[in-house]
């Protein structure tokens, strides 16, 4: 290494270390925090403060109430992105074409996307009452309790998730079609290639990438998600959309648990870590064979 590429990398060094220590300071310490809250047990209200080790860890490998969380947790993750990619990605091919409105329609995924999640919960709280709400009447006025029974609770869940983040998905692979030169088309138009195909072996290769850092994305929200449940269901009725981050947040702050709540999210984290870990390989081979 020369002169001039060791004062490069230390004034390159120099530039980022502000960023590096506010990052140490918002997240590093406070994680390395409560992952030591998470060997204790703290109870302050009955004045607890002991240290515990892997206590909280063992009752949570044999707790069914921890692993219907996960159980729930998965499934919210599961079906819900993969039903905010596919539906993003019509919507995105839907853009495409469209030529009147279609301005309109980027207003309206826009307003969807861009509003508190705790306004689209109570918005999906009146579209979802069994008597008055919208998608009652629309059905033909029938009395569904959606939040209420435990059959419907998760779908009205999922669905109020997938109207809030597919417009994510929408506006990326839309903003990667405009990228697409028209000659890829007409070559592929010239081949003979029909809609399907042209679909198939054009649109969706150049939207893979895309498609798997919106994967990557909202897969992690998912796992992270608790406005929606909190506000909607509470994690009701009977458990059917308690969420591991609902799970957490009972145990810290309505039984104050502090430790063994600290130990559930140290568990979310750990899991998201391995998606994004998963993802992030993925991402890098698809960068190695393109």
């Amino acid at each position: 290494m020369t002169a001039r590429e060791r004062a490069d990398r230390l004034a390159g060094l120099a530039f980022v270390s502000p960023a590096l220590l506010a990052l140490a300071a918002l997240t590093v310490y406070p994680g390395l925090w409560v992952l030591w809250l998470s060997l204790q047990q703290r109870v302050p209200i009955f004045g607890i403060a002991r240290f515990v080790g892997l206590e909280h860890y063992a009752f949570l490998a044999g707790d069914a109430r921890f692993w219907n969380a996960g159980r729930v947790t998965l499934v919210f993750t599961a079906v819900s992105v993969g039903l905010e990619l596919a539906l993003g990605l019509a919507v995105a091919l839907a853009l495409q074409r469209q030529r009147a409105g279609r301005r309109l329609a980027l207003s309206l995924l826009l307003l969807a996307w861009a509003l508190p999640s705790v306004v689209t919960a109570k918005l999906f709280e009146w579209l979802y009452h069994p008597s008055a709400g919208l998608v009652n009447v629309i059905l033909g006025g029938h009395a569904f309790n959606w939040l209420g029974d435990p059959r419907l609770a998760l779908p009205g869940l999922i669905a109020a998730d997938v109207w809030r983040t597919m417009p994510f998905v929408a506006l990326l692979c839309y903003a990667r079609l405009l990228t697409i030169a028209p000659e890829v088309y007409e070559a592929a138009r010239v081949d003979g290639a029909g809609r399907g195909a042209t679909l198939a072996y054009v649109t969706l290769p150049l939207l893979r990438p895309i498609l798997l850092i919106a994967l990557l994305f909202r897969t992690l929200d998912a796992l992270r998600a608790f406005d929606l449940m909190f506000v909607l269901t509470g994690g009701g009725p009977a458990s059917t959309t308690e969420t591991l981050t609902v799970y957490a947040y009972r145990s810290l702050f309505q039984t104050l648990q502090l430790g063994f709540g600290a130990a559930v999210g140290c568990v979310i984290f750990a899991l998201v870590m391995l998606v994004a870990w998963a993802y992030l390989r993925a991402l890098r081979g698809e960068a190695a064979t393109a």
